[in-house]
């Protein structure tokens, strides 16, 4: 047996593999559309903010016996309309506001699991099991990925002037409000697509990593989306066969080997400025 295939074939061999890459590879791909939108934007923690904020939204579609994932959404979106509000009706800055919503709201949600008789495990919650999902998993989350990686696309000219320059957007007649709440909603709907694969806590790097590794590696919008696209690929397929040979968390491992690419990607940068600086 060569290297390919004891280290590829053989673990694609059991179902839970196929399915776990598959989840993975769609979470990675659709992560990674909406990192690049977040990274220009200087949204990253506002990633971070509503991802820790579905939690009490969770709890409380479990208790009144509602899909987890109508509840993640809604105080997923609640959390970002309620940080904006605060934004702008309070002196207090914005990444001050996210920091007091999101921890108030995870804290919350933490208070209301342990009083809820559950069987889902917090530790899944937090961190997912993407080896233990199901084809009705795979089948929800692209259900809602797919939808979301299309509207990113379709209108990324529109995101990408909003980020950039909103007065300009609003100048030539584009939406602004609009663009706004609609990338909070597309964020709020792709946290809840990765939640059973990567838990609230990871998906936080997820949203991150990949639009960092593309700004850094080019200057161009839609070759940034393709490096982006493409770590976020390899590194779900390359960290979920890691996983499974060193009998790891497939979640962690993905995260590791997309912090691995970031570190390579900041070292070429960084040399490719003193090239330039040592000719200017």
């Amino acid at each position: 047996m060569n290297l390919i295939e004891s280290w590829f074939l053989a673990p694609m061999a059991h179902e839970f593999m196929q399915r776990g890459l598959i989840i993975a590879v769609l979470v990675g791909v659709v992560c990674a559309v909406l990192s690049c939108f977040l990274v220009l934007k200087g949204w990253s923690l506002m990633g971070d903010a509503v991802s820790h904020a579905v939690l009490p939204g969770i709890v409380l579609a479990h208790i009144l016996s509602l899909p987890l994932a109508i509840g993640a959404f809604v105080a997923g979106l609640g959390c970002a309309l309620g940080i904006g509000y605060l934004k702008e009706n309070s002196r207090v800055k914005e990444d001050t506001v996210m920091g007091i919503v999101f921890s108030g709201m995870f804290a919350l949600g933490l208070v209301m699991f342990v009083k809820v008789d559950s069987d889902q495990h917090l530790m899944h919650i937090l961190f997912g099991n993407m080896l233990g999902v199901r084809w009705a998993d795979i089948g929800e989350t692209a259900l809602i990925a797919v939808p979301t990686i299309a509207i990113m696309l379709m209108k990324r000219r529109d995101f990408l002037l909003h980020a950039f320059d909103p007065a300009h957007a609003r100048a030539i007649g584009l939406p602004v409000r609009a663009l706004h709440f609609g990338l909070l909603t597309l964020l709020a709907l792709t946290i809840v697509a990765a939640l059973k694969a990567v838990g609230i806590i990871l998906v936080v790097a997820m949203l991150v990593a990949p639009g960092a590794i593309g700004y850094l590696t080019t200057r161009q919008f839609d070759r940034m989306l393709l490096v982006a696209v493409s770590v976020a690929t390899l590194s779900s397929v390359a960290g979920t066969i890691l996983s499974f040979h060193l009998d790891a968390a497939t979640g962690p491992c993905i995260v590791v080997v997309q912090a691995g690419f970031f570190l390579m990607a900041l070292v070429l940068n960084l040399r490719r400025s003193a090239r330039r600086a040592a000719v200017a």
